[in-house]
């Protein structure tokens, strides 16, 4: 454990108990869009699956796109941690991020998924020191 992490509570409790603010610490987190199941998108089949066997297995897309005359599906999903220590503030924000293309007869032709919300990481102190999710 980080020896940082009871040093910033004791010094959260000490700043608000001598009134200098009692906001001086503040940790939140949120999230936009469904999570995305891995086992739903590796069983997307390119040349075989169809725009409607897509939305029947995800769900309807986040947004759809149309390049070249021809549909992009995107689903995502996006977290965010936030944490404020006294005047220091840290914001991180990663995403799911699921592309399906299709071609002309709206069968998949390919499948672009990458996923950074696992990697996602508290930093309640702007200048390192990590603590995990």
């Amino acid at each position: 454990m980080n020896v940082l992490i009871p040093r910033v509570g004791v010094v959260c409790l000490v700043w608000m108990s001598l009134g200098f603010g009692t906001s001086g610490c503040a940790f939140s987190r949120g999230d936009l869009g469904t999570p995305l199941n891995d086992n739903d998108v590796s069983r997307i089949q390119k040349g075989v699956d169809t725009e409607k066997s897509v939305v029947a297995l995800l769900g309807p897309p986040d947004s759809v796109q149309e390049i070249n005359d021809r549909d992009v599906f995107h689903y995502y999903r996006y977290a965010m941690k936030h944490g404020t220590f006294l005047v220091f503030s840290r914001i991180n924000v990663a995403s799911d991020n699921l592309y399906v293309f299709f071609n002309e007869e709206e069968v998949v032709q390919q499948v672009l998924f990458g996923r950074q919300t696992n990697n996602l990481k508290f930093q309640f102190w702007p200048f390192g020191g990590t603590e995990g999710s």
